[in-house]
């Protein structure tokens, strides 16, 4: 587990979905991502009416409750999926009250480490049961994902820092929802960016909310940070292939063309080949004339303390 998560050189990407929605392509999707050179897959387990989450997310996240979606079957299918990958790491996302509340620390920390998963990040993490969840996660070699906002004091953020090594740090644009890009524009995270590698110079720092177009991935990228966080934009594409009747895998294809029309497959990934898209760009193969959806719902993140 020593390979980092994002690339050296910066311009890394993650992208957020729901595991169980579309029901039982995870590992088709991932697979993509993993020949489109995506570097994470924050994968989340999905959980009943998030106050966090917009109605986009949310219904995605109630269809895969209704297709049985729960932690136990999300690790049994990333110790099947997770050795088969060339390029892509899992982290897991999964909320305190719904999949955690009720299981022991070290044991699920070390169900989730041995399924694959890269790192966590725990939705809601009460302060009480903090310590124990943070001392299983060491014990268990298995990193955080911590959270932070550009208007977090000088020590939320230094801790956030210092919390995510081994993993990344999830610098939240702005309040609000993600899908809207902040006021001032990604570039101007740069001194929270700062701020952040100042405190733990070896702590990737990825940005997400508002990261839908490929102009908001090059200002990500002009604020200094390592990687950029697809969520909204992502499964809006998926809930369009859903309501079209659209193959949902050449769905997020077209849109990660559409996302990085220059960016080649990973060259270490099977089925990796570099052709010409129908917009004259290089890419995967694809349909690439499909439309970027701007998504129509939203979601909203707070500062988890159990970052």
């Amino acid at each position: 587990m020593s390979d980092p998560l994002f690339p050296a050189a910066g311009a890394g990407l993650a992208l957020f979905l729901n595991a169980g929605d579309p029901a039982g392509r995870l590992s088709d999707l991932a697979h993509l991502l993993d020949t489109q050179g995506v570097d994470v897959l924050e994968l989340a387990v999905p959980f009943p009416n998030s106050p966090t989450d917009g109605p986009l997310i949310r219904r995605s996240a109630a269809r895969a409750l209704d297709a049985g979606t729960t932690l136990d079957t999300v690790l049994a299918e990333l110790a099947d999926l997770t050795p088969r990958l060339h390029h892509l790491k899992v982290v897991l996302l999964a909320d305190w009250s719904h999949s955690l509340r009720h299981r022991d620390p070290a044991t699920t920390a070390r169900a989730i480490a041995d399924a694959g998963a890269r790192a966590l990040l725990v939705h809601a993490l009460p302060p009480r049961v903090r310590p124990a969840w943070q001392q299983a996660l060491r014990d268990e070699g298995l990193p955080q994902v911590t959270t932070c906002y550009p208007t977090s004091t000088p020590e939320v953020l230094t801790a956030a820092a210092h919390g995510a090594t081994g993993a990344y740090v999830y610098l939240v644009a702005h309040y609000g929802r993600s899908g809207t890009t902040p006021t001032a524009g990604h570039r101007a995270l740069a001194d929270t960016v700062t701020a952040l590698r100042t405190a733990a110079p070896a702590t990737p720092v990825a940005v997400g909310f508002g990261v839908k177009t490929a102009a908001d991935l090059a200002a990500v990228a002009d604020s200094g940070a390592d990687a950029a966080i697809v969520g909204s934009a992502a499964v809006a594409r998926l809930d369009h292939a859903r309501t079209e009747g659209l193959d949902p895998v050449e769905e997020l294809r077209a849109f990660l063309t559409d996302l990085r029309p220059t960016r080649p497959p990973h060259p270490d990934a099977p089925g990796g080949r570099t052709t010409t898209s129908t917009t004259g760009t290089t890419g995967t193969t694809g349909t690439t004339g499909t439309t970027t959806l701007t998504p129509t719902s939203t979601t909203t993140r707070e500062e988890h303390p159990a970052c």
